[in-house]
């Protein structure tokens, strides 16, 4: 896959390639909702190797004109929406949603440029809001699979617990096998009560060169990305 990205903007990293991974190991099929899609990368994806509908929404009119642009030039049909997620009223529900959403708080040190604090900061996508927006737009056995920082699992737990989302499926982010980890990827689903499956840990790297696994993950996505002017995409709108 061949992805467009905003010069200037927010990029995306290795967390979201991470989620796709942990997304792909089951099978994925019906309508697809990717929150805060940026260029489209994760549902874009999603919608590469599984069966699927797939609609992102974004915040930023930017990232929505780049997603346009990589789901055309990849012949990835798709449908993105350029709104507020916790305003938009969505007329239909969804099999999945999944998401790599903004997790800083305000107190963390901010960027000035407008894109990348958006992105980064999730003043605009509480993590709560997040949780009980998404539970209101899954169908019955509909699952959330998103990732945040690992600092956050204990009140996400309680938040999906309270708005009646199963915890299935957990997996930390270590940057180093002696290292805390930094990321927890969860898959959570309604109408559930499984007990939860706490995967091995994805270690990142090893003796400072990327593990086995990354590397076989980066190979298995076989992706390439091109920095771009926005004129490129207003080119498409």
């Amino acid at each position: 896959m061949f992805i467009y990205q905003e010069k200037g903007g927010y990029c995306y990293n290795s967390d979201t390639l991470f989620l796709y991974d942990f997304i792909s190991k089951k099978d994925i099929r019906g309508h697809v909702l990717d929150v805060g899609c940026g260029c489209g990368i994760l549902g874009l994806l999603v919608k590469e190797n599984f069966d699927i509908s797939l609609s992102g929404i974004d915040i930023q009119k930017n990232n929505i004109i780049i997603s346009k642009v990589n789901a055309k030039n990849n012949n990835l049909k798709s449908k993105f929406i350029h709104d507020n997620f916790l305003e938009y009223e969505f007329n239909e529900k969804f099999d999945y949603i999944v998401s790599n959403p903004p997790f800083y708080r305000g107190t963390s040190k901010q960027s000035t440029n407008l894109s990348k604090k958006i992105s980064r900061f999730n003043s605009n996508l509480p993590v709560e809001d997040f949780i009980q927006k998404s539970n209101s737009l899954l169908k019955p056995r509909g699952e959330l699979i998103f990732c945040y920082d690992v600092g956050h699992f204990q009140d996400i737990a309680y938040l999906l617990k309270k708005y009646k989302l199963n915890l299935e499926e957990i997996r930390f982010i270590h940057p180093k096998l002696d290292k805390n980890a930094t990321i927890v990827l969860i898959r959570s689903k309604k109408s559930s009560k499984s007990m939860v499956k706490c995967l091995p840990p994805l270690v990142t790297h090893k003796n400072n060169i990327f593990s086995k696994e990354v590397t076989d993950i980066y190979k298995k996505i076989n992706l390439k990305s091109l920095k771009c002017e926005m004129e490129i995409g207003e080119k498409f709108e």
